[in-house]
């Protein structure tokens, strides 16, 4: 299999959950800065136009991190970062859909609309408008992660999971364009030193 891989946080979450499952990946580099992700070439893998893509050895493309995440959790033979039964599957499930609703999603576009704007208004429909209103959003959200940090090790509960590595990968890219963890958030300051310490945080 073959992963498409690029800049920016979705790939290097996919990379690094890979490593933590000790998998290697064949990877193919796509420079979305000029473009070519939006080629031809690329979108006959991903009509969306969008990176990361794993394309399997029967030709057959997966799109979306959390989907890529899950198939190779699937595949992998040790433990598992997605849950090893049906509740803890529905924990990390729930982590990780809460975080790229309610924080994720609204930090990234927050960048698009604002800092990012320049890249993505030819694009995408932009809304400068609303980059610091979303940006608020998200930050107000943290307090929801902070309790839950306070009281578990992990997001979705006392080991690491894929909700974690999505969290820290989204996290990690977003200082670097001008947003921040709050202050004040002494347990996600602590998570996320530890996710830091990682390994598989350099991949």
């Amino acid at each position: 299999m073959k992963f498409y891989n690029s800049t920016g946080p979705n790939p290097r979450i996919v990379r690094m959950f890979a490593a933590e499952l000790n998998i290697p990946l064949d990877m193919v580099e796509v420079d979305i800065m000029a473009g070519e992700n939006r080629e031809a070439a690329f979108l006959k893998i991903n009509p969306a136009g969008q990176s990361p893509a794993l394309v399997l050895a029967d030709g057959q493309v997966i799109t979306e991190i959390t989907a890529i995440c899950e198939y190779l959790d699937e595949i992998h033979d040790g433990d598992s970062l997605i849950g090893d039964d049906a509740a803890a599957r529905a924990q990390t499930r729930r982590w990780t859909r809460w975080l790229d609703l309610n924080i994720c999603e609204l930090m990234l576009d927050g960048f698009r609309f604002g800092e990012g704007l320049p890249i993505f208004k030819d694009r995408m429909r932009c809304q400068p408008e609303a980059s610091d209103g979303l940006k608020a959003r998200a930050q107000d959200q943290m307090a929801m992660l902070e309790q839950r940090l306070k009281d578990h090790a992990y997001i979705a509960g006392d080991r690491i999971s894929m909700a974690d590595i999505v969290g820290f990968g989204m996290f990690d890219f977003i200082q670097t364009v001008g947003q921040s963890l709050p202050g004040d958030a002494i347990h996600i300051a602590a998570w996320f030193e530890k996710m830091s310490k990682r390994p598989s945080a350099s991949a």
